[in-house]
Formats: C-alpha cells, structure tokens, sequence
C-alpha cells in the first residue's frame, strides 16, 4: 500500500482513529486557538482547497455534521453518549461558533454553485456526502452566537483580554453570517454595513490572536477516510493566521465595493466597473465575483430591475443608435403586421433573443480569473464574428423599413456606404474582446520576450482598426442629427450620450495605440541586445513563425481584421543585422535611431492623451460607480508612459556612445524585463535600459 494513494494506510503501531476526545474539558486560550484554526481552515476553502483538506478535517465538526443532524439539538458534541453540558465554554460557545461557520460555508457553496465557475480552478464545491446545515436558518445559528455572546459576558474567571478575544471572533461570526447570507434580493445597504463592521473588528482580531493556544490534535487528515470521495488523500491545508487575516481583509473590502455595482448607469458603466474591480490586486476572491455576477444578471434581470432587452437597447442607442426608430418602445404596441414598425420590434426582438447569450457572456467572462477570462474571451471572439454576419444580413432586412439612404461623396455613380448599426455595434465589441486577449497575454505572460514587439504592434493595428470603425459610426450620427429637423429634450440628451461615449473611446483607443507603437518599437530595439534578458529559455523546437501561429489562432476564423501575416509582421518589428565591418552599419544605426525617434514620440503623445482622458468627469468617462480604482489604473499607465520616454532617452543615449566608440550595442546597453506584479501597468511592460561604463 501507497501512503500517497490509500487513506487506509497506516505505518507500524499507528491506530486507527487518533484519540482526541471532542468533549474534553477545554481552555478559554484553547477555544481561542480552535476559532482562528477554524478561520484559516474555511479560508483556505475560499482560496480554493477542498473541505477534505481543510475544515473537514476537523474533529468537532465531525460529530456536529455526522449523522446527518435532523433537529439543531441533534448537532452536539456528545450526540453519541450522553455527558453534563455545564460547560459552557464548549457546549455554548464553541458549538454556536462552529455551527454558524458551517452555515456560512452552506451559503458560500450555494452563492458559487449557481454561477459560472470552473471546478477546482477557483473553488471545489465537494461536499463528501455531508450536508451543511441546509434546512435551518440563519435566525436559529444568530440566536445561538446571541446566547454565546452572553455567557461569554456572565464568566466573571476570564480576564479582559481572554473576554475581548471570544467576543470579537463571535461577534465576527455572527456579522459573516448576516453578510454571506443566500438572499436573492439582499438589502443593499444592510450588506454593505455588515462587511464594513467586519473589517472594523480584524484589527482586534489580531491584536488578541495572542492570547490563543493552538489544539492541533483537533484537526486530522484521517477523517478523509469517512468522507464520499474517489480521490487519493490530500495532505492537510497549512494557512497561516497572517495569511488568513490578509485573505479576509480583502474579502471583506471586495464584498462591501461589490454593490456599488447596483447602481445602474448603462452598460458601459457595468462593463468597466466590471474590468477595474477585476483588475484590483490581489483579484477578488471567487465569493465575490459570483456575487458580481449574481448582481449583473439574475432572474433574467440586469441589476435587479433592467431586463436584458433593455440593457441591449441602451447599449445601442449609447453607441450606434441614438433617438432611432428601431428602437422606440412605441413599435411594440403596434398590432397591424403590415405597419413597418409592427416587422421592426419583430425583427428586434428576434435580434436581441439571438445576440443576449453572447452580450451577458462578455461580463461572464470578465467575472473569471484571469487566465480563464482570456480563454473564454478566445473563445466568444469567434461567436461574435457568428452575431456580426447576422447583424449584417438583418441591417439589410430593415432598410426595407427605415427607409435608410446611403451615404454618398456627392456623386451619384460613387460607392454606396450604408450605416449597419447593428453590425456596427457587434464589430465594436468584437475589436473590443480583441483587444482584451491580446493585452491579457502581457499581464500574464504568455508571451515570450521576443514576441513582445509583434504583439504590441499587432495591438497597434487593432486599435487602428477600432479607431476607424469609431469615426465611421461617428460620421453616420452626426448625420442623422443634422438630418434632424426638430428634436425633443429627450432626444438631444441621446445624441449627446453617443457623441459623448464615442469621443471618450476614440480617445482612450488613441492613446492604447500611440503606446502599443512605443513599445513595439522599443522592444524591437531591445532584439538588438542577446541575450535579451538574463534566463532566457532555450526554444530548440520553436521557430518564430511557429509562434506567431499560435497567437493568431484565436483571430484565424475572423473575416475583418485579418490576423496580420507573419512576412508583414516581421518585415514591421526587425532592424536588418550587420556587423562592423558592414558598410550597411552606419544605416541600421540610423534606422535604430529612427525607431528610438517614433517610440519616443509615441510614448509622448500616448502620455498626453492618457492625461486627457484622466481629467474626465466620472459621468464622460462611464466610471460613476468605480472613479478612484478607473483613476488610480489611468494614472499607472500614465507612469508607464513616462518610463518609457525615460527608457527611450536612455537608449538614444546608448546607441550614440556605441557609434561614438565604435562598439556593438549590447556592450553599452543592459537591458532589465519587469514581470507581472512589478510593472507600472500590467498591460505595458516597458524595459529598463541602463548604459554601461565601457
């Protein structure tokens, strides 16, 4: 028998079952020490370990959920025999603290299990055939904390010290389950209050984790051997009360600014409220973002209160359709089929059925980690080419209706130019998920360093491409609103939504591309210096076009923007390679300055334009509900801005002292490559150059 692969196994004179006795009398320190294991054991649940290597290794947990407690006075430690339960300090204290942990932990698995996740990537909801006190209610386990909190208060042996450190963690406790609690339509304010008083008491609980005495014969990893499981046994989870502390201090930030997202602003507000909470470091744990997830759709609601059809609309007449027929709410109560309006909300309808999965899978897909959200981005790319053709095929259908005249340069033999809103705004959003993967490859490094000057350069064409397709919307509203012979109030406030929402786009995709630019062209003089960075692995089965291969993959089935060929990408991110006795030399030289020459401008109009966007109101920059963390990310890639000028001057100023003394560049220039979690931003990686003395 294998240790690692049988929980049977046992080593020589080793029993069974350990004998700790769960009904032992205990100390006030030891009930301390049992509260903060308990704690860092159902975090470690929350970070991803499973309950057989976590709570459920607990012995006192065990005879509360084992057989299955049909009444709340059938879950007692000494279910099995019958003792004095005079102690209070066990049968009272510890029991309602333990109890109103489970029913913590059954509203966690039922919050995660109803939304979107991945199976042991973010959260392992096996319950080994145990039940976590799913029949009974909150209000039975806050009235057991209750009636804890006053005995605990009656013990007049305790000292301050001992007293304070019991009634903070049941306190604690008691305003977790309040918070955690399963609630479709939870009291928002309630809520809030709740996890902002549990951040209030962590301070205390770590001033009086002192006084705790740790009973590690309490928890066992031979439980696993009466748990429902086909798995090998896992040793048993060792998190730290500073890691636990740190891990529920976030927890409990991340819950309270998670409803702000209730305030409903459009969808464009909810998407980036959705990325800049997403972006926080370290991310918000798995409990929050399926709660995110529950807020931004349920009960085929956005919100709460916004049906999807809504949310669609909004969205469209935001972008592509301000104060247009296709989507007055009047078309619905038409009744005649023949009515052109009676075929529009028909068409619409139909329209929005098709395109709603897709749209609410976009949030989804942010809601995830990050690894996973680029993989399902990759994924929804190519359905979203799928809602594009269709967008198309019924822009045509309901020209018949809307009567639509192309737009034409004043010459009746020119080119037609249609509008396609609803093709527009799927195109929109695909360039937008484009966008997305390629700049989550930077923050989680899935790029190799060499490849860093054609992805940023790829990255340039997308938002070129999307900065052309923005104009075009924008060319065809201005001429709808100057076709407009009279407006009402409610009109004009739409055109000034849309105008306002693509000016803000065209500016921050502006910006995206002057510094996608820089670092293209930065990074291209970087594959000037082997070995670009120290450590670099060896590829003895990898070539170039290999990998460029493979990151276009996820853009192979998209019929616009092609994925870029590798001649032209090379041909866009290569300096032609000579050696000093080169009579070509003197001209890479002065093409490496050229590239040095755009990066830098680059870098300075990037920087000039992410400034402009910061000075925008919350309301113009759709950040009302997430102003200080959408500011505090502009200003990140402000700074990256400035060290890349910084780099970019650096490296002039190498590449001059090279020609100067006549030697390669890499003997005057070291270059350093931050990775993630030590950059300015996490999308722009900018490398540090620094000038040897030779």
């Amino acid at each position: 028998m294998d240790p690692k692969m049988d929980s049977g196994f046992l080593a020589e004179d080793e029993p069974l079952d350990d004998t700790f006795n769960v009904l032992k009398e205990i100390l006030p320190e030891e009930v301390v020490g049992l509260m903060d294991q308990m704690l860092c054991h159902e975090m470690a649940w929350h970070m991803g370990h499973p309950l057989s290597t976590s709570l459920f290794t607990s012995y006192h947990l065990d005879r509360l959920l084992w057989p299955d407690p049909k009444r709340l006075d059938d879950a007692r430690f000494d279910r099995h025999e019958q003792v004095s339960q005079e102690d209070g300090l066990l049968h009272v204290i510890f029991r309602a603290y333990c109890l109103a942990t489970i029913k913590c932990c059954n509203f966690v698995h039922r919050r995660v299990s109803t939304e979107h996740y991945y199976e042991e990537e973010d959260f392992v909801s096996n319950l080994y055939n145990r039940k976590l006190l799913d029949d009974f209610k909150a209000s039975d386990m806050q009235q057991l904390l209750d009636e804890a909190l006053k005995v605990a208060e009656e013990i007049s042996a305790w000292d301050g010290a001992l007293r304070k450190a019991i009634s903070v963690r049941l306190t604690l406790r008691r305003r977790l389950l309040i918070a955690l609690k399963f609630d479709p339509s939870p009291d928002q304010e309630a809520r809030i209050r709740c996890w902002k008083h549990c951040s209030e008491l962590l301070p205390a609980l770590i001033q009086t984790h002192t006084v705790s005495k740790p009973v590690t014969a309490a928890f066992s990893i031979k439980i696993q051997r009466r748990l429902a499981s086909s798995v090998p046994p896992r040793p048993m989870v060792e998190a730290t009360f500073g890691e636990t502390h740190a891990f529920l201090a976030n927890l409990c930030r991340d819950a309270a600014d998670v409803y702000r997202v209730l305030e409903y602003h459009g969808s464009t507000d909810i998407l980036n409220f959705a990325c800049t909470f997403q972006f926080r470091k370290p991310q918000p744990s798995i409990y929050v973002r399926c709660l995110l997830q529950s807020m931004i759709f349920h009960d085929m609601k956005v919100l709460g209160s916004v049906t999807i059809t809504q949310t669609i609309h909004d969205d469209l007449e935001e972008l592509v359709l301000p104060a247009d027929i296709l989507l007055d709410p009047a078309n619905g109560n038409v009744e005649a089929p023949h009515d052109p309006r009676f075929q529009i909300a028909k068409e619409m309808r139909a329209f929005v059925l098709r395109v709603g999965d897709s749209f609410l899978d976009i949030f989804r897909a942010v809601c995830m980690n990050r690894p996973r959200m680029r993989r399902m981005l990759c994924h929804l790319v190519s359905d979203w080419e799928g809602v594009q053709l269709e967008a198309e095929n019924l822009d045509v259908e309901l020209r018949k209706y809307t009567r639509e005249k192309p737009l034409t340069e004043g010459d009746p033999t020119s080119i037609e130019i249609w509008s396609f809103p609803l093709s527009s705004w799927a195109y929109y959003y695909k360039l937008r998920q484009m966008e997305w993967i390629i700049q989550l490859g930077f923050e989680l490094d899935i790029y190799q360093d060499d490849e860093l000057p054609g992805m940023y350069w790829y990255l340039s064409n997308v938002a070129g491409a999307k900065i052309q397709h923005l104009e075009r919307i924008q060319t065809f509203v201005t001429r709808r609103s100057g076709q407009s012979k009279k407006l009402s109030p409610s009109q004009k406030a739409s055109f000034k939504r849309c105008f306002s929402l693509l000016d803000v786009t065209l500016l921050e995709t502006s910006a995206t591309q002057w510094f996608a630019i820089a670092l293209s062209k930065l990074h291209t003089v970087l594959s000037m210096l082997p070995p670009r960075v120290e450590g670099h692995p060896p590829l003895p089965y990898s070539t170039a076009e290999l990998r460029h291969a493979l990151r276009m993959r996820p853009f192979m089935q998209l019929s616009i923007p092609e994925p870029a060929p590798y001649a032209e990408l090379s041909a866009a991110t290569s300096i032609p390679s000579g050696t000093a006795e080169d009579e070509s030399q003197g001209s890479i030289k002065d093409q490496t300055m050229s590239m040095l020459e755009i990066a830098g401008e680059a870098a300075r109009n990037a920087r000039k334009e992410w400034e402009a966007l910061g000075k925008l109101d919350a309301k113009t920059a759709r950040c009302v509900n997430c102003e200080e963390w959408w500011r505090a990310s502009v200003k990140d890639i402000i700074r990256a801005c400035i060290a890349c000028s910084i780099t970019v001057a650096t490296t002039e100023k190498g590449v001059q002292t090279a020609l100067g003394m006549g030697r390669p560049l890499s003997d005057v220039l070291t270059a350093e490559m931050p990775r993630a979690g030590k950059r300015y931003h996490d999308f722009w990686i900018v490398p540090k150059f620094t000038v040897q003395q030779v």
